[in-house]
């Protein structure tokens, strides 16, 4: 029997290259989307879910159990990045990006849970982030949003693995998507204190995703998770530095490290 899996935020960006390889695969795969009548290239179906919401996300789920008599894997992949000075983000901004990164992910885990206890197994994936492990400048909302899941999986595996269920963390680094342009970005305002270096810290964090990795590398890395009966707490994947990053900062002072990241940023 196929496998049932579940992508929040399939439509586009690495949610869609994960499902696209795992629909290959042979996997049954749901995706979803806030809009999925406006998505017309999906090659495997999309149904309606906003991550914000919590009846939006109970919806979805009983709709895919009831088509599929079960749910394996869910993928927690919806998210949404954020850029600024903290002092600039409104604070409703602030609080739209935890609802979507954080408090949307444990929404969805809260629907799938029952299912996956009844069947005594399954397996949940969160998407994370490298910037989890670091507060970096100019994006401290959107590493504390992503660490924020980070913790609560760690948390979170330990109270269900007696049901059988498998719960992990992967944190891509930077890939090739689009997902600079749904980023919220706190405008650079003329004669702010922040807008010499932040306006030069938003092109060069631009630049970064424009030269990121393929997302099929993220597909095919989820792909083997899934093959794995006892999967990790954390996984990252990227490119090496950005995965060397997060050695270098266990192992130097706080201090050091920190200046490291100011001299990258130029700050």
């Amino acid at each position: 029997m196929s496998k049932v899996v579940l992508i929040t935020g399939g439509s586009s960006g690495i949610g869609k290259s994960i499902g696209e390889f795992l629909f290959k695969k042979g996997f049954v795969v749901y995706g979803t989307s806030r809009n999925p009548e406006k998505v017309l290239n999906s090659i495997f179906p999309l149904v309606a879910l906003d991550v914000r919401n919590a009846e939006s996300i109970k919806s979805a789920v009983a709709k895919i159990i009831a088509t599929s008599g079960r749910l394996d894997v869910v993928i927690n992949n919806a998210g949404v990045g954020i850029t600024g000075p903290l002092e600039e983000i409104p604070m409703e901004e602030i609080k739209n990006n935890f609802e979507t990164n954080f408090f949307g992910p444990i929404e969805v885990m809260k629907s799938v849970l029952p299912q996956m206890r009844e069947q005594r197994s399954g397996l949940i994936i969160n998407i994370t982030s490298i910037a989890a492990y670091m507060g970096l400048p100019y994006r401290s909302v959107y590493s504390a949003s992503k660490g924020a899941l980070e913790l609560i999986t760690e948390a979170l595996r330990m109270e269900v693995k007696s049901f059988g269920i498998e719960i992990t963390n992967v944190a891509p680094g930077d890939f090739a998507t689009n997902i600079a342009s749904g980023r919220y970005h706190a405008p650079v305002i003329n004669g702010s204190a922040y807008e010499k270096v932040y306006g030069e810290t938003l092109a060069t964090m631009n630049e970064h995703v424009d030269a990121g990795s393929n997302p099929n590398e993220m597909a095919e890395f989820i792909y083997k998770i899934m093959q794995q009966k006892k999967p990790n707490v954390h996984y990252k994947v990227g490119a090496f530095m950005q995965k060397f990053s997060i050695v270098l900062k266990r192992a130097l002072p706080d201090k050091v490290y920190e200046k490291m990241l100011m001299n990258h940023y130029k700050l």
